[in-house]
């Protein structure tokens, strides 16, 4: 129970940032990706760690930074412009597609074993999520194609690096959040200044949507997410990610008049489906021995050379 619960309130994290697109369109300046990175990482950051008072230490300093561009400093930038660059259906596959990274570098760095069921989940999580956001019209730009897979790969191996180093003893998921925003955000300045000039000016509707996006979209969700991280395996969590895009769907039909087509309707239940079978099959790579199991194992313990043998 207490690990349904963890994967619950971790799942609510993809489902928060499914809402980005809605409130990007609707409340938020238009093409300023750059600077709507800013405002979501840099003032959260900020917030949590002043929350936490707690500031990193010796080695913590370097490794925070580098957390904080893979998940939020060099993953924003990439995935914006993978956005502009592609149908958004494309770009969309493109981040469904970061679960394999992470099952990938799992096994590698953290020695988590890729089973064939949970690389299967991550494949039919994307081909569902293609099914509800894919199009005829969808064209394929390099650039963006690149800019999509790289910004995947970033987030993936963030995943990973954050569950490999873990904590500071005494250092709980909130203040490891704020460092990475902070980081995060302080990255993404100059470029957002390079790239996009300075500040657009700002009405009642962008304070509202910024304020949204800062709390709840980012603060909040990546404080779950990373204390998710904590808790599950690098590749439970990275499974929870077709979320984002489905509620994205949901939304654009609930609130922004959007059909749903038989075919996305079926990538839907397909996508959730896959999500919830992944978590499925790490709950049980995790599963403790029962009683049974242990007795079953014939344990032999030799007291003369105090040695033990199984």
């Amino acid at each position: 129970m207490k690990r349904s619960a963890t994967v619950v309130l971790t799942a609510l994290a993809p489902i928060s940032w499914g809402s980005t697109y809605a409130v990007a369109t609707e409340l938020l300046p238009p093409d300023r990706p750059l600077f709507t990175g800013v405002m979501r990482a840099l003032p959260a950051g900020l917030l949590l760690t002043a929350l936490a008072r707690t500031l990193p230490k010796g080695q913590w300093w370097w490794k925070s930074a580098v957390l904080g561009i893979l998940n939020i400093g060099a993953f924003f930038p990439l995935l914006f412009l993978s956005a502009y660059r592609l149908p958004g259906g494309v770009a969309a596959v493109l981040g469904a597609a970061g679960p394999l990274f992470v099952v990938g570098l799992a096994a590698l760095l953290l020695g988590e074993r890729a089973s064939l069921r949970t690389v299967l989940a991550a494949v039919v999580g994307a081909f569902g999520v293609s099914m509800v956001v894919l199009t005829a019209e969808a064209r394929l730009d390099a650039v963006g194609v690149v800019a999509g897979v790289i910004s995947s790969a970033s987030m993936g191996a963030g995943t990973v690096m954050t569950k490999r180093w873990g904590r500071p003893e005494g250092v709980g998921p909130l203040a490891m959040t704020g460092w990475q925003l902070t980081a995060g955000g302080l990255f993404i300045i100059p470029v957002a200044a390079l790239v996009e000039g300075a500040p657009p000016a700002l009405d009642g509707k962008a304070f509202l949507g910024y304020g949204y996006m800062m709390l709840i979209n980012t603060g909040i969700a990546y404080w779950l997410w990373f204390r998710g991280i904590g808790t599950l395996s690098a590749t439970s969590v990275t499974l929870l990610g077709p979320l984002s895009p489905l509620t994205a769907a949901v939304i654009g039909w609930a609130a922004l008049g959007q059909a749903l087509s038989p075919v996305q309707l079926v990538g839907m239940a397909i996508a959730f489906g896959a999500t919830v079978a992944g978590q499925l099959v790490a709950a049980r790579a995790v599963r403790p021995f029962s009683s049974t199991e242990k007795n079953d194992q014939n344990i032999s313990m030799d007291l003369t050379d105090g040695t033990v043998r199984r």
